[in-house]
């Protein structure tokens, strides 16, 4: 099974980072509102970044590294700045 990390630009210029095995179906969850608690409400969202891995426990570490990036960085990853 393949998962992805995956960054995400909220409507409110908020960034979000998450893991999942199905992308575009994680995806239309949070643009309905049926997302993660902290994009509920802050949809519509954009893909901004992602990351492939075999398994979902390097998905979970680069996860947790991203999210201790500062936001510049997390910009900066998804070519922003």
């Amino acid at each position: 099974m393949n998962w992805v990390c995956y960054l995400i630009s909220c409507a409110d210029g908020t960034l979000y980072c998450g893991i999942t095995n199905n992308l575009e179906q994680r995806l239309t969850a949070h643009n309905a509102g049926e997302g993660a608690k902290y994009t509920r409400g802050r949809g519509p969202v954009r893909l901004m970044h992602v990351e492939k891995y075999a398994h979902k426990s390097a998905a979970l570490k680069r996860e947790l590294q991203i999210k201790e990036l500062s936001r510049n960085e997390k910009k900066a990853l998804c070519g922003i700045i």
